[in-house]
């Protein structure tokens, strides 16, 4: 892994948005993986001021977003289509047929997994996958297990997930399940990018950097993977040695 560690979110944001930037111009049909909740704002703002700008273009990029609550409409305020596309897509040239989300309304969950699974193969797997870090360790919606997961799947969230997010539910219980890629599915990615920020992450960052590989803390898989880089704040990287 290679740890890089800025003052802030801001700076977080302002350096990993010009990252993906260049890695656009320089791979124009590339295929991003997409993360949704608080910690990819500032690099998602970062980005579109670019493409406002006239600095890149988006018309031939390909995304796939790593999960999506289930029994929510997506046109739901929170859901993560809506989110995507109040955030990011709206302000580029993407195409709508270019971007992918997993359905978290499917009528056989199973299918839905196999499709996505599919859909991401058939697209020639993901080039820059964009990860967060839970309190408990969980990237995407992969929870403590006993065991680490290999395709999308349905999982039912933890308790403490679901206290984390339910800050954006003020007028409806939060879903307990979500749809997810599974770890196989992130760990097949070229490149990966994970950010953490503030003290609330650097228990779980601690035990990815520097703990045992275990599904326990599912983001400790990182290990294994040969090309991660991983933006901490100061405050999230308090606890590395």
């Amino acid at each position: 892994m290679k740890i890089i560690t800025l003052e802030n979110a801001a700076q977080i944001g302002e350096q990993l948005g010009r990252y993906y930037v260049d890695f656009v111009k320089a791979h124009p049909s590339c295929v991003l993986g997409l993360a949704t909740g608080a910690t990819p704002l500032p690099t998602y703002a970062a980005i579109v001021k670019a493409f406002q700008a006239g600095e890149v273009s988006f018309a031939d990029v390909t995304t796939f977003n790593l999960d999506e609550y289930c029994d929510l409409p997506k046109e739901n305020k929170n859901s993560y289509y809506t989110f995507m596309w109040q955030n990011l897509f709206q302000y580029l040239d993407i195409k709508k047929e270019n971007v992918n989300f997993l359905d978290g309304n499917a009528a056989d969950y199973d299918a839905e997994s196999r499709r996505y699974a599919e859909a991401i193969r058939a697209a020639g797997g993901i080039d820059l996958q964009f990860l967060g870090i839970g309190r408990n360790g969980h990237i995407a919606f992969n929870e403590p297990a006993d065991a680490f997961t290999d395709e999308p799947f349905r999982v039912a969230l933890t308790q403490s997930t679901i206290d984390a997010n339910s800050i954006y539910f003020d007028d409806a219980p939060m879903p307990h399940y979500a749809m997810t890629m599974g770890i196989g599915s992130i760990m097949r990615s070229k490149q990966i990018v994970l950010v953490a920020t503030g003290e609330s992450k650097a228990q779980a960052v601690k035990g990815m950097i520097e703990g045992e590989v275990t599904p326990r803390l599912p983001a400790s898989v990182l290990q294994q993977h040969a090309d991660v880089t991983v933006y901490l704040d100061k405050a999230a990287a308090s606890l590395l040695g």
